[in-house]
Protein backbone atom coordinates (compact mmCIF):
# COMPACT_ATOMS: atom_id res chain seq x y z
CA UNK A 1 0.00 0.00 0.00
CA UNK A 2 2.95 2.01 0.04
CA UNK A 3 4.48 1.98 -3.03
CA UNK A 4 0.58 2.92 -4.37
CA UNK A 5 0.57 6.18 -1.74
CA UNK A 6 3.95 7.03 -2.83
CA UNK A 7 2.94 6.52 -6.30
CA UNK A 8 -0.37 8.69 -6.12
CA UNK A 9 1.79 11.61 -3.98
CA UNK A 10 4.17 11.37 -6.92
CA UNK A 11 1.49 12.26 -9.50
CA UNK A 12 -0.33 14.97 -7.96
CA UNK A 13 3.18 16.50 -7.06
CA UNK A 14 3.76 17.02 -10.70
CA UNK A 15 -0.07 17.03 -12.07
CA UNK A 16 -0.14 20.55 -9.72
CA UNK A 17 3.02 21.79 -8.77
CA UNK A 18 4.89 20.79 -11.86
CA UNK A 19 7.88 18.98 -9.67
CA UNK A 20 8.31 16.33 -6.99
CA UNK A 21 8.21 17.39 -3.36
CA UNK A 22 11.34 17.52 -1.25
CA UNK A 23 9.63 14.90 0.93
CA UNK A 24 8.38 12.42 -2.12
CA UNK A 25 12.37 12.99 -3.53
CA UNK A 26 13.42 11.88 -0.09
CA UNK A 27 11.06 8.74 -0.27
CA UNK A 28 12.17 7.92 -3.93
CA UNK A 29 16.12 8.62 -2.85
CA UNK A 30 16.13 11.35 -5.45
CA UNK A 31 17.82 14.45 -5.81
CA UNK A 32 16.84 17.81 -7.77
CA UNK A 33 19.69 18.51 -10.55
CA UNK A 34 19.60 22.44 -11.12
CA UNK A 35 20.16 23.17 -15.26
CA UNK A 36 21.61 26.07 -16.95
CA UNK A 37 19.54 28.57 -18.69
CA UNK A 38 19.25 28.86 -22.20
CA UNK A 39 21.36 31.81 -24.01
CA UNK A 40 19.99 31.10 -27.48
CA UNK A 41 20.17 33.91 -29.92
CA UNK A 42 16.78 32.64 -30.51
CA UNK A 43 15.09 33.04 -27.79
CA UNK A 44 15.97 37.01 -27.88
CA UNK A 45 14.82 37.24 -31.03
CA UNK A 46 11.53 39.20 -32.25
CA UNK A 47 9.84 35.60 -33.08
CA UNK A 48 9.94 33.85 -30.16
CA UNK A 49 7.07 36.52 -29.21
CA UNK A 50 5.04 34.99 -32.01
CA UNK A 51 6.04 30.75 -30.89
CA UNK A 52 3.62 28.64 -29.63
CA UNK A 53 3.47 28.54 -26.21
CA UNK A 54 5.86 26.63 -24.23
CA UNK A 55 5.48 23.17 -23.22
CA UNK A 56 4.99 23.16 -18.99
CA UNK A 57 6.41 20.53 -17.29
CA UNK A 58 2.91 19.75 -15.75
CA UNK A 59 1.64 19.55 -19.50
CA UNK A 60 2.32 15.81 -19.52
CA UNK A 61 1.11 14.56 -16.32
CA UNK A 62 -2.14 16.32 -17.12
CA UNK A 63 -2.42 15.01 -20.62
CA UNK A 64 -2.05 11.36 -19.27
CA UNK A 65 -4.47 12.30 -16.55
CA UNK A 66 -6.82 13.27 -19.36
CA UNK A 67 -6.18 9.99 -21.59
CA UNK A 68 -7.34 8.10 -17.75
CA UNK A 69 -10.13 9.91 -17.69
CA UNK A 70 -11.36 9.68 -20.83
CA UNK A 71 -10.52 5.73 -21.12
CA UNK A 72 -11.32 4.34 -17.83
CA UNK A 73 -13.10 7.36 -15.65
CA UNK A 74 -10.42 7.64 -13.06
CA UNK A 75 -10.86 11.15 -11.74
CA UNK A 76 -14.71 10.33 -11.48
CA UNK A 77 -14.18 7.24 -9.73
CA UNK A 78 -11.40 9.13 -7.13
CA UNK A 79 -13.39 12.14 -6.70
CA UNK A 80 -16.07 10.05 -5.98
CA UNK A 81 -17.30 9.38 -2.29
CA UNK A 82 -17.50 5.27 -2.37
CA UNK A 83 -18.27 4.59 1.36
CA UNK A 84 -21.77 3.68 0.78
CA UNK A 85 -20.93 1.54 -2.02
CA UNK A 86 -20.34 -2.26 -0.79
CA UNK A 87 -16.62 -3.56 -0.91
CA UNK A 88 -17.79 -6.10 -3.76
CA UNK A 89 -19.02 -3.13 -5.97
CA UNK A 90 -15.41 -1.10 -5.50
CA UNK A 91 -13.87 -4.51 -6.20
CA UNK A 92 -16.04 -5.12 -9.46
CA UNK A 93 -15.51 -1.24 -10.28
CA UNK A 94 -11.80 -1.26 -10.29
CA UNK A 95 -11.05 -4.30 -11.72
CA UNK A 96 -12.69 -3.36 -14.88
CA UNK A 97 -10.99 0.04 -14.30
CA UNK A 98 -7.97 -1.84 -13.55
CA UNK A 99 -7.81 -3.31 -17.12
CA UNK A 100 -8.66 -0.14 -19.01
CA UNK A 101 -5.86 1.74 -17.03
CA UNK A 102 -3.07 -0.21 -17.75
CA UNK A 103 -3.99 -0.62 -21.70
CA UNK A 104 -4.09 3.23 -21.55
CA UNK A 105 -0.63 3.31 -19.95
CA UNK A 106 0.51 0.44 -22.16
CA UNK A 107 -0.34 2.74 -24.88
CA UNK A 108 1.32 5.41 -24.58
CA UNK A 109 4.01 4.69 -22.44
CA UNK A 110 6.69 1.76 -22.55
CA UNK A 111 7.98 0.49 -19.44
CA UNK A 112 9.92 -1.76 -17.61
CA UNK A 113 11.79 -2.78 -14.44
CA UNK A 114 14.61 -1.09 -12.77
CA UNK A 115 15.46 -5.05 -11.35
CA UNK A 116 14.25 -7.87 -14.00
CA UNK A 117 14.44 -10.03 -10.49
CA UNK A 118 12.34 -12.35 -8.71
CA UNK A 119 10.74 -10.22 -5.27
CA UNK A 120 11.67 -12.10 -2.10
CA UNK A 121 15.08 -13.28 -3.60
CA UNK A 122 18.59 -11.54 -3.44
CA UNK A 123 19.39 -9.11 -5.72
CA UNK A 124 22.44 -6.88 -6.41
CA UNK A 125 22.20 -3.64 -6.46
CA UNK A 126 23.02 -1.62 -10.45
CA UNK A 127 26.36 -0.01 -9.73
CA UNK A 128 25.64 2.63 -12.39
CA UNK A 129 23.02 5.48 -10.42
CA UNK A 130 22.48 5.10 -6.47
CA UNK A 131 18.88 6.33 -7.83
CA UNK A 132 17.89 3.58 -9.16
CA UNK A 133 17.87 2.02 -5.96
CA UNK A 134 15.89 2.27 -2.74
CA UNK A 135 17.59 0.73 0.09
CA UNK A 136 15.00 -0.04 3.07
CA UNK A 137 14.52 -1.46 6.21
CA UNK A 138 18.30 -1.72 8.69
CA UNK A 139 20.63 0.21 6.31
CA UNK A 140 24.46 0.62 7.20
CA UNK A 141 25.52 3.87 6.69
CA UNK A 142 27.60 2.78 3.72
CA UNK A 143 24.41 0.83 1.65
CA UNK A 144 25.29 -2.94 0.82
CA UNK A 145 25.81 -4.47 -3.03
CA UNK A 146 22.95 -5.61 -2.45
CA UNK A 147 20.02 -7.61 -0.47
CA UNK A 148 16.42 -9.32 -0.97
CA UNK A 149 14.46 -7.23 -3.82
CA UNK A 150 11.07 -6.19 -2.07
CA UNK A 151 9.89 -4.21 -5.33
CA UNK A 152 11.70 -4.15 -8.82
CA UNK A 153 10.69 -0.78 -9.78
CA UNK A 154 9.75 0.87 -12.91
CA UNK A 155 11.57 3.12 -15.61
CA UNK A 156 9.60 4.43 -18.39
CA UNK A 157 11.94 3.25 -21.79
CA UNK A 158 9.73 5.24 -23.72
CA UNK A 159 7.02 8.01 -23.93
CA UNK A 160 4.77 8.70 -27.06
CA UNK A 161 2.01 11.29 -25.70
CA UNK A 162 -0.08 12.68 -28.62
CA UNK A 163 1.33 16.27 -29.20
CA UNK A 164 -0.87 19.10 -27.59
CA UNK A 165 -2.01 21.42 -30.43
CA UNK A 166 -1.36 25.23 -29.61
CA UNK A 167 -5.06 25.96 -29.05
CA UNK A 168 -5.32 23.36 -26.69
CA UNK A 169 -5.48 24.35 -22.67
CA UNK A 170 -3.28 21.15 -20.75
CA UNK A 171 -5.37 22.18 -17.64
CA UNK A 172 -8.51 21.18 -18.80
CA UNK A 173 -8.33 16.78 -18.17
CA UNK A 174 -12.06 16.38 -19.41
CA UNK A 175 -14.10 18.82 -20.57
CA UNK A 176 -17.63 19.39 -19.11
CA UNK A 177 -20.30 17.24 -21.09
CA UNK A 178 -24.19 19.04 -21.81
CA UNK A 179 -26.60 16.84 -23.72
CA UNK A 180 -28.90 18.69 -26.52
CA UNK A 181 -32.42 17.19 -26.61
Amino acid sequence: MNRIFLAFRSFFNILFHGELSAEVLAALNLSRTKTAPSTSKAAASPQAASAPPAVRASDGALQILGILQRDSRLLDFLMEDIAAYSDDQVGAAVREMHDQCRDSIARYVSLQPVIDGVEGTFAKAPSADPNLVKFVGNVPAKPPAGGTLRHKGWRATKIDLPALSGRQDASVIAPAEIEIE
